[in-house]
C-alpha cells in the first residue's frame, strides 16, 4: 500500500485523529486511501474521520451531477457509520475547511486521494502550506498509481502499455478489509452531533431523475449486469444500437466503484484471453489510466497548447480554411445543426447525462469542423461535456476531447481542409458502421 503514497509536506507522524479528506474516490469499499488512513489510525491507537469538502458547482457541474454525487455520498455516510467512522460534509472553500477542521479535531495526519486535475492539485498545494500536520496523497483511483506507472507524459497507448503491463501484477491484487474502527475521534459527542446535523443538511438536495442509479451498491449491481449480459458483446461497442458498452464511466468518475475491483471481477468470471475481456481490460486500465497520465504531466490538458507539436503545426496551417458550416455555442448546445446524427448525440447527452463512446469522438471532431478556431472548439466541447455528462470534469473527458480535436495519443493522417493531419470522421463513415436512423429514432423517443 505504501507504494501508492506521496508525501505532500515534511511534518512527521504525530498522535491525533486521522482524517481522510475524501474527494475523487467516493466509496467505502476497495478504497486504498481509506484503508491507508485506517492502518495508520490503528497503528497509532487514534480515531478516524472522513471529510468531504463540497465546493459548489465543481468545474461547471450542474444540479443533476451534484445530486448524483450527493446521493452516492449519503450511502457512504451510512456505511461509514456502521464502521464507527464519522463522516462529515463541509461546504465552502476546501482549503480553508480542511485546515480549520484539522486544527479543530487536533489531527495527527491528513490523507487525501489522488486527482491529476489542476484545481485539485492547487487545493492540495495550498493545504500543504497551511497544515501543520503530516499530509499525504494516496492513488486510490488507478490500478497502477499514476506517478508509478510512468514518470513522464506518454506519447500514445503503445508507449504506456509496455510500462504498465510490467507493473500490473504488482498492483492488480485484492484489497485488505476495512474493519470496525475501535477508537473514537477526538471530538465531543456535542461536536459530533453538530457535525452530523450539518452533514445531513448537505444531503437535503431536491430529488433528481438519473439515467442510472447512483451509489456503491448500484455500481456493483451495474457491474454484475454488464459481466453477465453485455461483456460478451463488447466487440460491438462502437455500434450505439448494440447493448455492448459497460456504462460504468459515471461510477468510475465519482469513485463509486474501484476500477481495480472491476478488473478483478472481470478476471474472476471470464476468460481474460478472450477478445472481449482483453479489449475491455485494455480500455479500463491502459486507456483510462493513460488519460490520468496526460492530465498529470501536461498542464495544458484542456487547451490547444497541450496538443503534440505536429498537431499544433497542422492546425495552425489550416486555421484560415473555409468552414462549410459555422455554429455558435448556443446553436451547438441546442442541437441546431444540419447534421441529424450529431444533433441526436447531443440530445442523448443533454437528456440522459451520457453519450455513446463512439459518438463522443464524432461529436468532438464536428465541433472542430464547425467552429472558427481550434481554441473555440476546445472551449465549446469542454463546456458542454462538463455541463451535461455525468462523467464530465474528468481526465478521460479532457483527454478524449484533446484526442478528437488535437490528435493527442494519435498519429498524423492524410491532410484535408480544416483538420490538417488530424484524424477525420464523417457522417457517411458512421453510416457504414451502424444504422443511423435507428439510433436517431431511439433518441427522439426519449
Amino acid at each position: 500500500m505504501i507504494r501508492r503514497v506521496i508525501e505532500l509536506n515534511n511534518f512527521p507522524q504525530m498522535p491525533g485523529t486521522v482524517i481522510y479528506w475524501m474527494s475523487r474516490d467516493q466509496r467505502v469499499d476497495d478504497n486504498w486511501a481509506l484503508l491507508y488512513a485506517q492502518s495508520i489510525a490503528l497503528e497509532m491507537n487514534q480515531g478516524l474521520m472522513v471529510v468531504f469538502c463540497k465546493s459548489g458547482h465543481y468545474l461547471g457541474s450542474t444540479n443533476k451531477q451534484e445530486s448524483f454525487m450527493m446521493a452516492g455520498l449519503h450511502e457512504v455516510y451510512g456505511k461509514l457509520t456502521s464502521y464507527n467512522i464519522p463522516f462529515v460534509v463541509l461546504e465552502g472553500d476546501p482549503v480553508e475547511n480542511i485546515t480549520a477542521f484539522s486544527n479543530r479535531m487536533k489531527a495527527g495526519l491528513i490523507v487525501t486521494d489522488f486527482n491529476p486535475l489542476r484545481i485539485s492539485r492547487e487545493w492540495k498545494i495550498k493545504a500543504a502550506q497551511r497544515l501543520d500536520v503530516r499530509f499525504v496523497e494516496v492513488d486510490a483511483h488507478n490500478v497502477i498509481p499514476c506517478f508509478t506507472a510512468s514518470n513522464k507524459q506518454e506519447y500514445a497507448a503503445y508507449t504506456f502499455r509496455s510500462k504498465a503491463y510490467k507493473k500490473l501484477d504488482d498492483f492488480l491484487t485484492d484489497f485488505p478489509v476495512l474493519v470496525k474502527h475501535p477508537f473514537q475521534a477526538a471530538c465531543t459527542s456535542g461536536e459530533l452531533a453538530n457535525l452530523d446535523e450539518t452533514t445531513q443538511k448537505a444531503f437535503n438536495n431536491e430529488a433528481v431523475r438519473y439515467s442510472i442509479n447512483p451509489g456503491e451498491a448500484a455500481a456493483k449491481e451495474h457491474l454484475t449486469n454488464f459481466i453477465t449480459h453485455r461483456l460478451e458483446n463488447y466487440g460491438s461497442r462502437n455500434n450505439p444500437n448494440e447493448e455492448a458498452c459497460s456504462g460504468l464511466s459515471p461510477y468510475l468518475h465519482f469513485g463509486q466503484i474501484s476500477a481495480q475491483r472491476v478488473a478483478l471481477e472481470v478476471m474472476k468470471t471470464t476468460d481474460t484471453a478472450s477478445d472481449t475481456a482483453s479489449d475491455f481490460l485494455e480500455e479500463l486500465i491502459i486507456r483510462r489510466e493513460l488519460a490520468d497520465n496526460f492530465c498529470y504531466y501536461n498542464k495544458n490538458y484542456d487547451s490547444p497548447e497541450g496538443f503534440p507539436e505536429w498537431a499544433r503545426i497542422t492546425l495552425q496551417e489550416h486555421r484560415s480554411d473555409s468552414r462549410g458550416y459555422l455554429y455558435s455555442l448556443d446553436q451547438l448546445e441546442n442541437a441546431a445543426t444540419h447534421d441529424r446524427l450529431w444533433n441526436a448525440a447531443q440530445m442523448e447527452m443533454v437528456k440522459t447525462g451520457k453519450m455513446h463512446g463512439y459518438l463522443r469522438m464524432y461529436w468532438g471532431k464536428k465541433i472542430l469542423e464547425w467552429t472558427q478556431t481550434v481554441e473555440e472548439a476546445m472551449q465549446s466541447a469542454i463546456f458542454m461535456n462538463d455541463k451535461y455528462q455525468l462523467d464530465g470534469r474528468d481526465p478521460n473527458g479532457y483527454t478524449g476531447i484533446a484526442w478528437s480535436i488535437g490528435g493527442v495519443h494519435d498519429r498524423a493522417w492524410g491532410t484535408r481542409s480544416v483538420f490538417g493531419k488530424i484524424r477525420y470522421m464523417s457522417y457517411d463513415g458512421c453510416k457504414r458502421k451502424f444504422d443511423i436512423d435507428k439510433y436517431i429514432q431511439r433518441i427522439d423517443a426519449l
